[in-house]
């Protein structure tokens, strides 16, 4: 697929020859896993990847993916390189806590300037004052959502005009940077980008392993439609726009989206969403300090340098 131009179903093709079967990949969370990801998932996510220059070998350094991607480095990766960055929820303090290594904000702030990452937006409670990234001349917002859950309609549709109208990189994280981060992004791949929920869950994961978890999977298959519409809708926009018009058809898109939920169902339960409190997070262990003590202890012990 990547050096030889194969078609994701060719490269399949060979790989089960002779009725070779492979376990398909699940999500990292405990207990039993309902949704998985197969090989011939992972192939088409790497050809539009590559299609969408999200992978290029020319350019792209292992050696700084591996480094970046510990715990005691930062725990950041590049989903989208230039564009979309998802790292481990800061701490007031850099410290190490029960075999992880937290980092501050500040210890973030070089490596962030250097890559031209202007917008910063955070999904778990507060863990540092917002202020040491405002201050430093990033923009911060606050999207806050329960460890584990998915996002409501208004969290989705705030997430991605805050990335649009991004000047720069927008660098995302929530308690591990694994879950709320991984579904976020995902909802912008998919509605930019038109890749499938698996397919971009599988992106995400080769990214970021580990990411999207539990019923945030179901989650992207119901929104895949009605983020597709809404990235047609967007793109013709800017196209009528650029153009200086509107045709007719366009218009009348318009109008039928304004009328439409991201959701695209009515909502059965006509109930506000409950408000998510830090009292949610804080008076246990979550399941994103199970993710990063798991991650921590897989990862190879190496001397921590400091980012940049």
């Amino acid at each position: 697929v990547i050096y030889l131009g194969r078609t994701p179903e060719e490269a399949y093709r060979i790989l089960m020859f002779g009725d070779t079967s492979y376990i398909p990949f699940r999500d990292a969370a405990y207990g039993s896993c309902s949704f998985y990801i197969t090989l011939l998932d992972c192939f088409y996510a790497v050809k539009k990847a590559m299609h969408y220059g999200f992978l290029n070998f020319n350019s792209f350094n292992l050696d700084e993916y591996e480094h970046y991607e510990k715990a005691e480095n930062g725990d950041l990766n590049w989903i989208i390189p230039d564009r979309f960055l998802a790292f481990c929820g800061p701490h007031s303090r850099t410290r190490l806590e029960s075999g992880y290594h937290q980092h501050s904000p500040e210890a973030y702030i070089p490596y962030f300037k250097n890559h031209n990452v202007t917008t910063i937006v955070r999904l778990n409670k507060r863990m540092y004052d917002a202020k040491r990234f405002t201050s430093a001349g990033f923009d911060h917002y606050d999207l806050f959502f329960a460890d584990g859950s998915t996002p409501t309609d208004a969290i989705v549709k705030e997430f991605l005009d805050i990335c649009e109208n991004a000047e720069g990189a927008v660098a995302v994280h929530c308690k591990a940077g694994l879950g709320r981060t991984g579904t976020l992004i995902a909802c912008y791949i998919m509605k930019h980008y038109r890749m499938t929920a698996a397919e971009t869950i599988a992106w995400v994961r080769i990214c970021r392993p580990g990411s999207v978890i539990g019923p945030q999977q179901q989650f992207l298959v119901m929104k895949q439609t009605n983020l597709w519409l809404e990235g047609d809708y967007f793109r013709q926009k800017l196209r009528g726009q650029e153009n200086g018009k509107h045709r007719a058809a366009v218009s009348k898109l318009l109008l039928a989206v304004d009328d439409i939920s991201i959701s695209g169902v009515e909502n059965q339960d006509k109930q506000e969403p409950e408000l998510y409190s830090d009292d949610d997070e804080i008076s246990g262990v979550t399941q994103g300090d199970r993710l990063r003590a798991l991650k921590s202890r897989r990862q190879s012990k190496t001397n921590a340098i400091p980012l940049t």
